[in-house]
């Protein structure tokens, strides 16, 4: 009786975890760790990370050699709300649905940017945030239909509605957004901010349509607040160097601020010339985010590794991507329960292959550059479930698994007579 008891005691220390992740290099730039690590997880969370986790202490064991474990991607900047809507329109035919993109490009969350506002948001948290299985959070739009077409965004701004909204919501509502004002005056930035200080969260303006009335430096370095994100950093119209080569210094005056600048790709936002001038004095996005919808996810953006491959290829280096792809939009939203590996952290983690090779990335004006890495998505776990496995790593050889294999239970085969 003794010994049985023994060995039933460890039969379950031997099951400690649910699934471990082994022989990959971690990089998790929260707790500032970059090495070969294995991961242990246990009911969804990150149960431990070590050098050598045994695999028998789990039900399950996984080898990823050769892959880069990052916690899972945190995009900043989608459009989500795919429903019927105007033809062009972020709200409707040019969004995407959430689980048909994240998963297979490492991303677990997703930050819907103002495609809905404080009139149709609900509408869009029962059609889609709570029916997708990514996890989608979102800014509302400070026009109250949000981005049903250009023209609903000019007006019908309304703070207080906005504030009540985030409180009802605020598993989910993480900001504000201003986007695509075309009017000289600052009424579209200055409430969405009136907004952010109501609800205490944090602003994403896409400045939309630059103006001689309100030039984007008093954007960053008067109108917005620390924590404050300035979306779109890379568009064409915004100055990054002089002549010489030398950023201006409203950018680093901006930074010290404590304002936020994204990448938010898009499928016009994004200019070759004016990230190398960035990335080349060191002023690097805060965060990487995709502006994802029907075109620029079949444009120049791609996704979010390839995005972090292309400014990698620009000089930013890959544990600076990473850290602007998890950990600090986390940061940006409030939501510091996400985009790292810490032991009880949820188990969000996205599997990379850096891949050596000769590959070009281009942006939407035509400009070209090439690189010696990139980036591509082999597994995903979302929760600590595997929601993405490009190489079937989770699968069992089929000639191990017997004669009934593939036949659904009580159900005989048929065959034909001979």
């Amino acid at each position: 009786m003794v010994k049985f008891l023994l060995a039933a005691s460890f039969a379950m220390c031997a099951q400690d975890y649910d699934l471990v992740l082994r022989g990959g290099r971690v990089i998790d730039p929260k707790n500032n760790r970059d090495g070969r690590f294995d991961i242990a997880i246990k009911a969804g969370r990150i149960a431990a990370v070590e050098p050598s986790i045994d695999a028998a202490r789990a039900k399950k064991a996984l080898d990823v050699t050769g892959l880069l474990l990052t916690p899972g991607m945190i995009d900043l900047h989608v459009h989500v709300f795919h429903t019927a809507g105007n033809p062009g329109a972020w709200a409707g035919d040019n969004s995407v649905q959430p689980d048909a993109f994240s998963f297979r490009t490492g991303v677990t969350t997703m930050v819907d940017a103002g495609s809905s506002g404080w009139r149709n948001f609900e509408i869009f948290r029962t059609t889609v945030i709570d029916r997708a299985r990514t996890r989608v959070l979102a800014l509302i739009n400070i026009a109250g239909f949000g981005m049903i077409s250009d023209a609903t965004e000019q007006d019908d701004f309304n703070p207080d509605a906005i504030a009540k909204l985030a409180v009802k919501h605020k598993d989910v509502v993480v900001g504000i957004k201003s986007a695509h004002y075309q009017k000289p005056d600052w009424e579209s930035v200055d409430l969405a901010v009136e907004a952010g200080k109501k609800a205490n969260l944090p602003v994403m303006v896409d400045f939309g349509f630059f103006l001689l009335e309100r030039p984007y430096y008093k954007l960053v370095t008067e109108h917005l607040r620390p924590g404050d994100i300035s979306t779109h950093m890379f568009r064409g119209p915004v100055p990054y160097v002089d002549d010489k080569g030398k950023l201006y210094p409203y950018l680093m005056e901006a930074r010290k601020r404590g304002v936020r600048f994204d990448v938010g790709h898009g499928g016009g936002s994004f200019v070759l010339r004016s990230a190398a001038g960035a990335i080349r004095n060191g002023f690097y996005p805060d965060t990487i985010s995709s502006d994802l919808h029907t075109g620029s996810m079949n444009g120049a953006f791609m996704d979010i590794p390839a995005l972090m491959s292309k400014l990698m290829a620009l000089g930013l280096p890959l544990k600076e991507a990473v850290r602007a792809s998890t950990w600090t939009p986390a940061e940006v939203i409030k939501r510091t329960d996400l985009g790292h590996l810490s032991t009880g952290a949820v188990a969000d983690i996205a599997a990379l292959r850096v891949m050596p090779g000769e590959f070009g990335y281009w942006d939407n004006n035509t400009g070209r550059v090439t690189g010696k890495e990139r980036l591509f998505c082999e597994l995903t776990l979302k929760d600590g479930s595997i929601v993405w496995d490009w190489n079937g790593r989770n699968g069992v050889d089929y000639r191990t698994l017997g004669p009934t294999y593939g036949i659904r239970e009580g159900i005989d085969r048929i065959l034909p007579p001979k």
